[in-house]
C-alpha cells in the first residue's frame, strides 16, 4: 500500500528513482548501481528479506537506511516491478516476465506470510494457469528465463515447464492454443483457416512430427538440453529428439548443414511469436549436442555425426568429444560415403586429407553384429539387415576408394597408405583390385620412392585376389618393381592354367549329350565377373589356346595324311596287277580326284573334310561351346 494512502508514481532521474508518495524517502535500495529512494513500511510489510536486513541494522541509528541487493535476479527492471507490487500498483504479468517476477519475490521472500496473495502466490498462480496450459507462452517463459536458470530450476520452474512441453509434443498441436509456429496468420485457434475472417471449416495439417523443432531452436544450449533430457525421459521416440537434435546444432553452427543428409527444414515464421535466436558459445554447443544424441545409426546421421566432427576439429573440442564422435562414426562406417570421410587438415600438418583420423575410425568399426540399432524408415534412411561379411566389405570398398582419393597427395607417406590398407583383416577384400589400383595411383603420384619402398608397399596385395583385367595391366605397368611384376605374372599363369582346365571339363560335358552341363564352383568363381571387371579379355584368352590345340590337332591330320599318301604310291606300284588304285583308296577309306588335265593322276582326297575345313569348323565349333558355356552365367 502507499503511504498516506495517496497514489505512488515513480520517475527516474539518471541512475535513481524516486516514489511520489508525498513524504520523504527512509529506505535507499541499490540494485546493481541504480538507487531507489523508498519507504520502510512498504517494503518491510511485504518483503521478508527487507524486514530481516532493517531488523538487523537498527543499532545503526541513521536517519536513512541505506541496503544493497547483490545479484537480485532480473536486476532493477524487476526489483522496479516488485516494489510497485509492494506499494499496491498493479503489476502486468506476462509470460516473458513472470519466471524473473517468480525468482525475484523468492529472492526478497515476498511469501503468504507478509500478506495474503503476496507476488510469489500471484507468480505461481498465473504460471499454472496461464503460461502452462499454451505452447506460446511456455515457450516464451523459457526463453526468458535464461538469466536466471539457476534459481528457476531450483523452483522447478523449468522442470514444469519442461513437462509440458514435452507432453505437448506427444499431442496434436491444435489444442495447444494460438499462434504456434508452425502455423500461419490465417488460422483460427482452432486450427481452421481463415479466409476474410470468415471459417472455411477447412483444416491445416498438423501431424508432422518435426512440427516443434524450430520453437525449441530458440532457447539457449543449456535450456535446450534440459528439455531434451526431459523429453528423452517422457518416452519421446530417439529419432524425433535426434532430429530435433540435428535441427538445433545446424541452426547455429554454420557450414553444417551441407553435411546433413536430409531436407535443411521448413521456413516458420509468426510475427507475433517475436523470438529471438539464442546467443551460443559453439564449442560449448557442439560437446552439449554430442552428449544428447541417442546410440542409433542410418544413412543421414552418419553423414550428420561426419560434418559434427569436422566442426569439432575447427572449433578444437575436448578429446573426449572427438573420441566419442569418432566412435560413433565407427560404429556405422558402413554407411559412410567417401565425400564424408575426406576430412581435410585442420593442424599444423603437411598432409591435405587428415589420415588418422580415419585410421582410428576404422579401428572403431565393428565387422560383427552392432550393438547399436536402426533409426525407423519413416525419419531415417533403414540400412538392411546384412551379414556381418557384407558390412566389413563395404568398409573395404569405401577405404580403398579413400586410399586411391588421398594417394595423390604429393606428402602423404608411405607409411600411411600401409597402416590404412593394413586397418581391416585379410577377409574384408575378396579381391584386391581396389588396392592395386590405389597403390597404383600412389605409385603414379610419387615417382621418387626406392624399390625398397615400392615392394613393402607391394606387400599389403594378394596377386592370387587380382581379377585377370589387373593382372593383364599390372605386367606391363612399368610403376611396379621388376620382383611384383613376375609374381604377377606367375599368378596369371596359374589362373589361366586353372581357367582352361575348367573350359576344357566344361567341353568334355557338353559332348555328352544325357549329361547335364556343370561348371567347377572354382572355374565358374574365374570366368564370372569379379568385382565389377569384365572377363573380355579371359574369353579371349581362352579362346585362343583352344585355337591354338585345334592346330596342333590339325597339324597331326595332315601329317598321318601325308603318310597315308605314301603308303598308297608304294600300294598302287607293288599291286598294280592285282587292283586298282581307287580299289586300294577305297579299301583304306579315300577316294581319288578325277583327273584333270593339268591335275597329277595319284592325286586323292580324303572321305571327310580337309585339315583347313577341319581347321575352320573346329574354330566354330570352340568358339560357339565356348559362348554356350558362358551363357549360363
Amino acid at each position: 500500500m502507499a503511504p498516506a494512502g495517496k497514489v505512488s508514481e515513480f520517475h527516474r532521474e539518471g541512475n535513481d528513482w524516486f516514489c511520489s508518495a508525498g513524504l520523504p524517502s527512509d529506505i535507499t535500495v541499490v540494485v546493481e548501481s541504480v538507487n531507489f529512494h523508498l519507504h520502510k513500511f512498504p517494503l518491510m510489510s511485504k518483503c521478508g528479506k527487507i524486514a530481516q536486513i532493517y531488523e538487523e541494522s537498527q543499532g545503526m541509528r541513521e536517519k536513512i537506511f541505506t541496503t544493497v541487493l547483490k545479484e537480485f535476479p532480473g536486476g532493477p527492471d524487476t526489483f522496479l516491478m516488485a516494489v510497485k507490487f509492494c506499494y499496491g500498483v498493479r503489476v502486468e504479468l506476462t509470460s516473458r516476465n513472470v519466471v524473473m517476477v517468480y525468482c525475484a519475490a523468492d529472492y526478497l521472500e515476498m511469501t503468504d506470510e507478509y500478506g495474503e496473495g503476496n507476488l510469489i502466490s500471484k507468480s505461481e498462480s498465473f504460471l499454472h494457469k496461464n503460461v502452462l496450459r499454451n505452447w506460446k507462452d511456455c515457450i516464451l517463459a523459457l526463453q526468458s528465463s535464461e538469466p536466471v536458470m539457476s534459481r528457476a530450476e531450483n523452483l522447478q520452474i523449468l522442470s514444469k515447464c519442461f513437462n509440458t512441453v514435452s507432453m505437448m509434443v506427444c499431442t496434436d498441436p491444435s489444442l495447444f492454443g494460438w499462434p504456434m509456429m508452425m502455423y500461419g496468420s490465417l488460422q483460427s485457434p482452432g486450427g481452421s483457416i481463415l479466409w476474410n475472417g470468415i471459417n472455411t471449416g477447412a483444416r491445416m495439417r498438423s501431424s508432422e512430427s518435426d512440427w516443434w523443432f524450430e520453437d525449441i531452436s530458440y532457447l539457449s544450449v543449456g535450456l535446450f538440453e534440459g528439455l531434451i533430457k526431459t523429453m528423452k525421459a517422457r518416452g519421446i521416440r530417439p529419432e524425433n529428439l535426434a532430429g530435433a537434435t540435428m535441427y538445433y546444432a545446424r541452426k547455429y553452427l554454420p557450414g553444417l548443414g551441407r553435411w546433413h543428409g536430409g531436407q535443411s527444414g521448413k521456413t516458420r515464421t509468426v510475427s507475433s511469436f517475436s523470438l529471438t535466436p539464442a546467443v551460443v558459445d559453439q564449442r560449448v554447443l557442439l560437446e552439449s549436442i554430442e552428449k544428447l544424441l541417442p546410440e542409433k545409426k542410418g544413412k543421414s546421421f552418419c553423414r550428420f555425426l561426419l560434418g559434427l566432427l569436422r566442426v569439432a576439429l575447427i572449433l578444437g573440442v575436448t578429446q573426449k568429444c572427438k573420441d566419442s564422435l569418432e566412435r560413433r562414426i565407427g560404429m556405422q562406417l558402413e554407411l559412410a560415403t567417401l565425400d564424408g570421410l575426406l576430412i581435410p587438415t585442420y593442424s599444423d600438418s603437411d598432409t591435405l586429407y587428415d589420415t588418422d583420423c580415419v585410421e582410428r575410425i576404422v579401428h572403431h568399426f565393428m565387422p560383427s553384429e552392432s550393438r547399436i540399432t536402426s533409426f525407423s524408415s519413416s525419419s531415417f534412411d533403414l540400412q538392411e539387415t546384412s551379414p556381418s561379411s557384407g558390412p566389413l566389405r563395404k568398409v573395404a570398398k569405401l577405404i580403398d576408394s579413400y586410399i586411391a582419393e588421398v594417394a595423390s597427395d604429393v606428402n602423404l607417406k608411405p607409411g600411411k597408405i600401409r597402416s590404412l590398407a593394413e586397418a581391416l583383416p585379410e577377409s574384408s577384400r575378396p579381391f584386391h583390385d581396389g588396392l592395386y589400383r590405389a597403390l597404383d595411383i600412389y605409385f603414379k603420384e610419387h615417382p621418387w620412392l626406392s624399390e625398397k619402398e615400392k615392394e613393402e608397399l607391394c606387400n599389403v596385395i594378394d596377386y592370387q585376389r587380382l581379377s585377370i583385367d589387373a593382372c593383364a595391366h599390372a605386367s606391363q605397368n612399368q610403376r611396379l618393381p621388376l620382383r611384383v611384376v613376375l609374381q604377377v605374372l606367375f599368378f596369371e599363369q596359374m589362373q589361366l592354367r586353372t581357367a582352361l582346365a575348367g573350359c576344357l571339363h566344361v567341353l568334355d560335358t557338353e559332348s555328352a549329350p544325357a549329361a547335364p552341363l556343370t561348371i567347377p564352383g572354382e572355374m565358374a568363381g574365374q570366368i564370372v565377373q569379379r568385382d565389377g571387371w569384365v572377363t573380355v579379355v579371359r574369353e579371349n584368352r581362352v579362346l585362343k589356346v583352344d585355337l591354338e590345340k585345334m592346330r596342333s590337332r590339325v597339324g597331326e591330320l595332315e601329317e598321318e595324311f601325308s603318310k597315308i599318301k605314301q603308303e598308297m604310291k608304294k600300294v598302287t606300284k607293288s599291286h598294280s596287277s592285282l587292283s586298282s588304285p581307287r580299289l586300294v583308296a577305297k579299301k583304306i577309306g579315300c577316294k581319288l580326284i578325277p583327273r584333270s588335265s593339268d591335275a597329277p593322276p595319284d592325286t586323292v582326297e580324303s572321305t571327310g573334310p580337309t585339315p583347313r575345313a577341319s581347321l575352320e569348323k573346329a574354330r566354330s565349333s570352340g568358339h560357339s561351346r565356348h559362348r554356350k558355356s558362358f551363357s549360363l552365367f
